[in-house]
């Protein structure tokens, strides 16, 4: 079982046996095409599944923002995790349960899939951190005044 210690109120080292970490990425992913599909409602069942599987798959979720077209999180992993599987977890199992809850995705988005293949993760420093997480909620706002 990993200890851990808060260093800041900000951040925290993780000690597990034979290794100590803090590691926090940004990560966003877009829908196909970057259409605007996940709204009016699917945007709160994302965030819900999301949540679900972070916890299934020990994960943290330190921020969150869904977007129509696209999604924003700030995670807290273990080293353990590469970050590739970790988004593959993540947009695979969303895909499914929402394909499943909401079949006429799959009228807009042609082809079948939900998600563009791509995505972006970067690292978050202690000096960062707060920076990525102001921007990452302030996304809907900023949304509503475009």
């Amino acid at each position: 079982m990993d200890k851990i210690y808060d260093i800041s109120n900000i951040s925290k080292l993780t000690y597990g046996r034979g290794y100590v970490y803090s590691l926090q990425y940004h990560i966003v992913w877009c829908t196909k095409y970057r259409k605007a599909v996940l709204k009016d409602g699917i945007d709160t069942e994302c965030k819900t599944m999301l949540q679900e599987i972070a916890r299934q798959h020990a994960f943290d979720i330190l921020a969150m923002e869904v977007m129509p077209d696209h999604i924003h999180l700030l995670l807290y992993c273990r080293p353990q995790f590469r970050i590739s599987d970790m988004v593959k977890i993540m947009k695979g199992n969303l895909a499914r349960r929402l394909f499943l809850d909401h079949p006429e995705l799959k009228h807009s988005l042609w082809g079948g899939h939900l998600w563009n293949p791509s995505y972006c993760a970067v690292t978050v420093s202690d000096r960062s951190y707060e920076q990525v997480r102001s921007y990452i909620e302030g996304q809907k706002a900023k949304d509503d005044v475009e």
